[in-house]
């Protein structure tokens, strides 16, 4: 029997998880577009007229390595750099965390950590708008091109079927609402820093969207929206993830890590992988997108310095 290895270790995490749940789903509905219906980045690519619309039926996507290859908060981390908003060395921390991300396919506790704590550095004392601007310039950038096709034609299944769709991710949650508007989804659940008066504090609202706190967020966000979560489905590649795809009707493992290939296997969830070949998938991509991870840091690192 396959467990899933990331449950809650106490009541005050449990707490904080459903506290980031919340303060996500509060965010994603006040965030919500009134554009959404077609994924298109093309202004004049033709569009369909709207399915009628489901209310009660959703898709909720997680970003890194399911929607976009790699992990977005490092590919914002790469922009911040080349705009001088931190070090080559605090960068190279971030490649570092990376690259055992897109290698080992898991996230531990303690780097999860690690990653929290060097995100607040750099956002602490800036404004929600400036991080708003500075967020649509790297997605243009770095973003835009690491989208993996096969997930964003699902998603777009959901959209011709009249489904509102979200993303679902530990990425701030205005950075994820910037992706999400960029490929013409509904919204997105992430990660809520606190901010006074416009200017983010360093703190969170609760603690990282991640693990227990997502499937938090999908609760709170279906009460909100009257959606009928057994007609929803949800979608990620990790097994940290099983929480969130546990609390829909219909899962399904997208680009997987071993762990949620092998839970995915064990429930009868269905398996999609988009990754160039099983054995590449399995070993040889990882490692080529972990080295891609430490040339990003390098390269950026020397623009920080010709800068």
């Amino acid at each position: 029997m396959v467990r899933w290895s990331g449950r809650s270790k106490g009541p005050e995490l449990e707490r904080l998880a459903a506290l980031a749940g919340e303060a996500s789903a509060d965010a994603a509905v006040a965030m919500e577009t009134t554009t959404a219906g077609v994924l298109t980045e093309d202004a004049d690519a033709p569009v369909s007229p709207p399915a009628p619309p489901d209310l009660t039926a959703a898709a909720f996507f997680d970003v890194d390595n399911t929607m976009m290859m790699g992990a977005s908060i490092f590919h914002f981390a790469r922009g911040l750099a080349a705009r001088k908003y931190f070090t080559t060395a605090d960068l190279a921390g971030f490649a570092w965390q990376q690259v055992k991300f897109r290698v080992g396919g898991r996230e531990s506790k303690d780097s999860i950590k690690s990653s929290r704590e060097q995100g607040l550095s750099f956002v602490a004392g800036r404004t929600v708008k400036e991080m708003n601007e500075v967020g649509e310039q790297i997605y243009d950038e770095l973003m835009s091109d690491k989208i993996w096709a096969g997930t964003r034609a699902l998603a777009q299944m959901h959209l011709d079927a009249g489904q509102r769709v979200w993303l679902v991710t530990a990425t701030p949650v205005e950075l994820a609402a910037i992706i999400s508007r960029r490929l013409g989804l509904t919204g997105a659940l992430g990660t809520v820093l606190e901010s006074e008066d416009g200017v983010y504090t360093g703190r969170l609202v609760g603690d990282m969207l991640h693990g227990r706190a997502k499937a938090h967020a999908v609760r709170a966000l279906a009460a909100r929206e009257g959606l009928n979560l057994r007609r929803c489905t949800a979608y990620s590649d990790s097994q940290n993830d099983v929480p969130m795809l546990s609390t829909v009707g219909t899962a399904v493992a997208i680009n997987p890590d071993a762990g949620l290939r092998e839970v995915a296997r064990a429930r009868g969830w269905e398996i999609r992988d988009f990754r160039t070949g099983r054995k590449a998938a399995k070993i040889g991509v990882p490692s080529v997108l972990g080295a891609g991870a430490v040339a990003g840091a390098v390269a950026a690192g020397i623009a920080y310095r010709r800068r």
